[in-house]
């Protein structure tokens, strides 16, 4: 009997060729993934101008921290990642807190026009007034050129609405029938039990929302005017877009005269472009390693379950 089992679970030439095939693959995958961050963070440890000349690929050839002393005294950046810490925080807990209160209602059967607001949600899913009308509602409720344009129209996230529903529907109902039987009330339920259960697709749609709310420089162009609102993937989205080190380094005199005496500097428009890009990025990986284990869990619960 166990010689059988043993011949059962021996190997081919055929597996290994297919676990070989596989494992090229996805190292080709990973390498192709990684090595454009990767060749950043390289461009921005190096002399802009050695840098400007070609040649490197994986590692400084000149190494330096010129790139990020500019890009940590430009005056404009700090600010914005203030605003963008700011953004990310308070909208990723207040959209979490408000997409799963209502999450929880439509999660029960007997909720009054239950079936109306989901047709509601999933016809406003696939359909919008456009970006005219948007922005009238906005400027209507004047929410423009404030803060609370980046946290009040994103409270609410129909997607993140549907995965936190099959989710909660998929906790036993016996869990809140025995506190209401102890006396508890919605919110109670919610809080104490609802919330502690339901963490792994809470910890995924928290890592939706924060990397859009850490990412998302749309709305800082159309619905901002105001420089102290600007957030930092804006500033990075500027640095990339525009070619000129003036731009790059701002329009005051002090800065202009920094831009045309670059040339005898260690950097260059690219070289700040890189570290400015790595400055903006590391942040947000550094937050995914601690909401990874919940991430596949809660997709796949909350996507399956209903």
């Amino acid at each position: 009997m166990l010689h059988t089992r043993k011949n059962a679970i021996r190997r081919g030439t055929e597996d290994y060729i297919i676990d070989s095939t596989v494992f090229l693959i996805m190292t080709f995958v990973f390498l192709v993934t990684i090595y454009p961050f990767f060749y950043c963070i390289v461009i921005s440890f190096n002399e802009g101008i050695d840098a400007s000349l070609g040649g490197i690929f994986l590692w400084p050839r000149k190494f330096t921290l010129e790139n990020y002393y500019q890009v940590f005294s430009n005056q404009q950046l700090m600010p914005a990642f203030g605003i963008s810490i700011m953004r990310t925080v308070i909208g990723t807990l207040m959209t979490v807190l408000f997409t799963g209160l209502v999450a929880f209602a439509l999660s029960h059967s007997y909720l009054i026009g239950r079936n109306l607001y989901t047709n509601l949600m999933i016809i406003a899913m696939y359909f919008s007034g456009g970006l005219i009308p948007y922005f009238l509602l906005i400027k209507n409720l004047g929410l423009y050129n404030t803060f609370w344009v980046y946290i009040i129209p994103g409270l609410f996230g129909i997607w993140n609405c549907i995965l936190m529903t099959n989710f909660i529907r998929s906790i036993p109902e016996a869990l809140e029938e025995s506190a209401r039987i102890d006396g508890a009330n919605d919110l109670i339920i919610f809080f104490r039990i609802i919330v502690p259960v339901s963490m792994p697709v809470i910890a995924t749609v928290m890592l939706f929302v924060g990397v859009g709310h850490w990412n998302d420089w749309y709305t800082t162009a159309f619905y901002t005017r105001d420089r102290t609102l600007r957030t930092a993937s804006y500033i990075l989205k500027e640095l990339i877009s525009k070619a000129n080190l003036t731009s790059v380094l701002g329009s005051d005199a002090a800065t202009a005269a920094r831009a045309a005496d670059a040339a005898a500097q260690n950097y260059t428009a690219e070289s700040l472009r890189m570290a400015t890009m790595v400055v903006v990025v590391v942040p947000i990986v550094c937050v995914y390693p601690f909401l990874q284990k919940y991430f596949v869990k809660g997709v796949m619960i909350g996507s399956i379950k209903g």
